[in-house]
């Protein structure tokens, strides 16, 4: 049996309004009790003794976030510096680079993927989707190399492991190497643009789709492809989802048709989406349309956020920050007003929030699980809006990152060298 004591954290209770507005987030400071991983009590001033004594020094209580796209199998972050080679052949130079760079990169690919895992879990993540490349170079050594470093923070977060043919299913032959990959304990199957890369859509859909079936695991699509060519591929994923019993169970990532559907396009492709319990995942993207988040969200589309890379040969940017993530997002919204900064926090969690859309206390609950995290901001709108630093990151009622003291950005910084 473990116990912890948080003293004086600082948690949201409501919203306050003025004329029929909300104008500020209302707080109060309080002690929460946590016993074998699970929250016990809430309270002013408690006495109980605990293992762990952590005083916030009333910083922000807030849910962790969850880190639902990103490629720990394959990056440059805490090696050395190295910049992106120019395209000269669209989506296909960065896998023609792959095919060369991979195998090189063998050697020491498990130890940065140790290193990004640790930074995530510093970033507030205690949850990690990774996609992870099977293809005929390296065969199926990412997907153990993977679960070998997420192995190493049992205990201090969850995860889950894409199977990912990077290459294309069908253009690299790599069927085979997927089903060993979902044997060897890959637990979703994943896929890449079945027109750009395949050039096969139906097949390569319905050979993606068998290999869930076979393996009785979910789905998570990579789907750039724009307009209503990326519109055809989501309506022929939908169908088959429904046609597989993968309703609830699959996850198109990028989804970038999205931005580009307006009108009743977007409104018939929404429907569509809900209806197959298909959720988004989105890196926010700037340099193109941003999927409408809120939009898809507010019509029963959940939408999720990773930031797909920490510094790699496809981009050397990224710093698996999802508070400043959740600030771009806000920003290129025009999210300004404190409600929906607020609301802005449910696309990093998997939609918990301290509070729900009309201002009453959700979470923490008496029963809940002891995750959080410590933030200094004073609510979760300045949080986003600031780009507020974590302090304490906490699984299951046990520390995993950070002591309570509010990091530097020098300190925040620390380990990552490129």
């Amino acid at each position: 049996m473990t116990t912890m004591l948080v003293k004086q954290a600082t948690l949201e209770t409501g919203f306050r309004y003025e004329n029929g507005r909300v104008v500020a987030t209302e707080t109060a400071v309080r002690d929460v009790f946590v016993r074998d991983g699970k929250v016990e009590k809430i309270g002013e001033s408690l006495t109980e003794t605990a293992d762990t004594v952590i005083d916030a020094g009333k910083n922000l209580l807030m849910p962790p976030m969850r880190e639902m796209h990103i490629h720990v199998d394959k990056t440059y972050f805490s090696g050395p510096w190295k910049a992106c080679i120019p395209i000269t052949n669209g989506i296909l130079t960065r896998i023609e680079e792959e095919e060369k760079l991979l195998p090189k990169q063998l050697p020491f690919a498990l130890q940065r993927a140790e290193k990004m895992i640790e930074w995530l879990l510093s970033q507030g993540h205690t949850h990690i989707r990774s996609h992870c490349n099977v293809d005929p170079q390296i065969g199926t050594k990412h997907i153990e190399l993977t679960l070998e470093a997420f192995s190493k923070f049992e205990g201090k977060l969850t995860y889950e492991v894409v199977a990912f043919p990077q290459h294309g299913l069908l253009r690299s032959n790599s069927e085979k190497l997927m089903r060993e990959a979902m044997r060897k304990g890959a637990t979703l199957v994943g896929g890449v643009d079945p027109a750009t890369i395949d050039r096969d859509i139906e097949r390569s859909l319905e050979t993606t789709m068998d290999i869930a079936v076979e393996a009785g695991k979910g789905l998570d699509i990579h789907i750039h492809d724009g307009d209503s060519l990326g519109a055809f591929e989501f309506t022929k994923l939908a169908e088959l989802a429904m046609q597989a019993g993968k309703t609830g169970q699959t996850t198109i990532s990028h989804a970038i048709a999205l931005g580009d559907l307006q009108g009743a396009e977007l409104e018939r492709m929404t429907t569509i989406l809900r209806d197959a319990k298909i959720d988004v995942t989105s890196t926010i993207p700037i340099n193109r349309p941003t999927i409408p988040v809120q939009y898809l969200q507010q019509h029963g589309v959940n939408v999720s956020l990773g930031h797909d890379s920490l510094t790699d040969h496809w981009s050397p940017y990224g710093t698996g920050d999802t508070i400043e993530k959740l600030s771009v997002l806000a920003e290129r919204f025009r999210f300004m007003d404190e409600y929906s900064l607020n609301r802005t926090w449910q696309y990093a969690t998997g939609g918990i929030t301290p509070l729900d859309d009309t201002g009453n206390q959700v979470w923490p609950k008496e029963g809940d699980k002891a995750d959080f995290l410590l933030i200094d901001a004073v609510c979760s709108a300045q949080a986003v809006a600031r780009r507020k630093p974590i302090t304490t990151v906490v699984f299951r009622g046990a520390v995993v990152s950070g002591n309570g003291e509010v990091k530097s950005d020098e300190q925040k910084g620390a380990g990552q060298h490129d």
